[in-house]
């Protein structure tokens, strides 16, 4: 609400700021030509990065379905069937209620993924930089 408040009021007025000065002739600031191009070294961080963060939110949307304060309840609201869960584990994500998995399938196997990817980008990215300042030596 408050960026609609706010931010779109603002974000209006520069634009008609812009186009008056623009039908007036008056340049505005021409932006940078262009950016130095990334290193392999700084996009295998940013892919780490992002793959952490996804796993992150993917093993909090998987704990999601997980018995915390009464067992019953996560059985309940999830399955229908008002008992104590079978089992339950955090990793690999697993709640099992009258012998039926609740947590989607795909859970376990996007965690594997995603780990496996910010594992990898995390070992390759300073490989990648110290081969890069070998190279420039």
């Amino acid at each position: 609400m408050m960026i609609l408040a706010i931010g779109l009021p603002a974000w209006a007025g520069i634009t008609y700021v812009g186009l008056v000065r623009a039908r007036r002739g008056d340049e505005l600031p021409q932006p940078r030509l262009s950016r130095p191009r990334r290193s392999p070294a700084k996009k295998a961080a940013w892919v780490a990065v992002l793959a952490y963060l996804a796993g992150g939110a993917l093993h909090l949307y998987g704990l999601s379905y997980m018995p915390f304060l009464q067992p019953e309840d996560a059985c309940w609201f999830n399955a229908g069937h008002m008992a104590v869960p079978d089992s339950s584990s955090a990793l690999p994500v697993s709640l099992v209620c009258a012998g039926e998995e609740i947590v989607p399938w795909w859970v376990n196997p996007g965690l594997l993924v995603l780990a496996v990817t910010a594992v990898g980008a995390t070992v390759t990215s300073p490989v990648l930089a110290v081969l890069a300042f070998r190279r420039r030596r």
